[in-house]
């Protein structure tokens, strides 16, 4: 077994990379000591003096607010986190599946489909009709699914998707087609662990996706009893 020697130049190359990305990462963690700093002075103080890594003027009252309905803070803590577990799961298995299917040579719609995803990255029906489409037709006012539903596919997400199956040779699906796999045994089995680095990454998105949601939580859930966390701190700021 032979040791690995550094020499000198190498150890002072090492130590300088090693304490930069310690310094970027203390750096990182500003902000949340802002935060923090803040939740602990007074608003009156922030507004004038701005923010500190130290609170300014301390007082707990903004924690008192919080507090005041413990109950519907973790209510809406659950709902968003299951929210997020669940739609990220969902969400990504459809994303990837549909990424895969409009990239099948032998899928004749695929150009038909990826044409009408692409178009809704440029234009939108716009406020109204949705908001009417989902109260008045679909009946999901004050109903999760109002919120749940839209995030489950993003076009940008789907064209990602469909841009990384295309490094997955087709012939992998022949073959597993020779071996009488069906289309999902396919993608289940030959195609999915292939696509480890998409997943990473739709998987980020949608559940920051979900975890950060208030525009639709504020259209659609306004008699809801807990509302997702980030509608719920809205309201408390406001």
């Amino acid at each position: 077994m032979s040791i690995k020697k550094y020499d000198r130049t190498t150890i002072l190359v090492h130590g300088f990379a090693y304490l930069f990305v310690g310094l970027l990462a203390i750096l990182a963690l500003l902000p949340f000591l802002l935060v923090i700093s803040a939740s602990f002075s007074t608003e009156v103080i922030i507004t004038t003096e701005g923010f500190g890594l130290l609170p300014k003027g301390f007082t707990t009252a903004a924690y008192e607010l919080l507090f005041m309905a413990p109950d519907a803070l973790v209510g809406s803590y659950i709902v968003t986190i299951v929210m997020t577990v669940a739609g990220t799961i969902v969400g990504v298995f459809i994303v990837s599946m549909t990424g895969y299917a409009l990239q099948r040579k032998d899928f004749p719609l695929r150009n038909v489909i990826s044409f009408f995803i692409y178009f809704t990255t440029l234009f939108s029906a716009g406020l109204a009709p949705t908001y009417l489409w989902f109260t008045k037709y679909l009946g999901l006012k004050n109903n999760y699914l109002a919120v749940f539903l839209p995030l489950l596919m993003s076009p940008w997400l789907i064209i990602l998707m469909k841009n990384f199956v295309k490094s997955i040779p087709h012939e992998i699906t022949e073959s597993g087609k020779i071996d009488g796999a069906g289309d999902f045994a396919i993608f289940r089995k030959l195609i999915l662990p292939m696509l480890t680095p998409a997943l990473a990454t739709v998987s980020l998105f949608t559940a920051l996706g979900y975890w950060n949601e208030w525009y639709n939580s504020m259209l659609y859930l306004q008699n809801v009893k807990y509302k997702p966390l980030q509608y719920y701190l809205y309201k408390i700021v406001n």
